[in-house]
C-alpha cells in the first residue's frame, strides 16, 4: 500500500456518493496548487493523465 492510498481512501469514505463535473476538479485542483505551488508539476501530470486515459497511444 502506498502512503497515499490512505488518502484515497479518505475521499472515498468522505465523498463517495458524490457526483462532481470535470470543471468542478479542474477547479479544485487550481485551488490546491495556488495553495501548494511545489505539488505543480505533480498535478500537471495528473490532469494530463486524465485528459488522455482513453488514447489508446499512451
Amino acid at each position: 500500500m502506498y502512503f497515499t492510498d490512505r488518502g484515497i481512501e479518505e475521499l472515498v469514505e468522505r465523498r463517495g456518493d458524490e457526483q462532481v463535473s470535470l470543471e468542478w476538479l479542474a477547479a479544485q485542483l487550481q485551488t490546491f496548487v495556488d495553495v501548494h505551488p511545489e505539488f505543480e508539476v505533480a498535478v500537471e501530470r495528473f490532469a494530463t493523465w486524465l485528459a488522455r486515459a482513453d488514447d489508446t497511444d499512451d
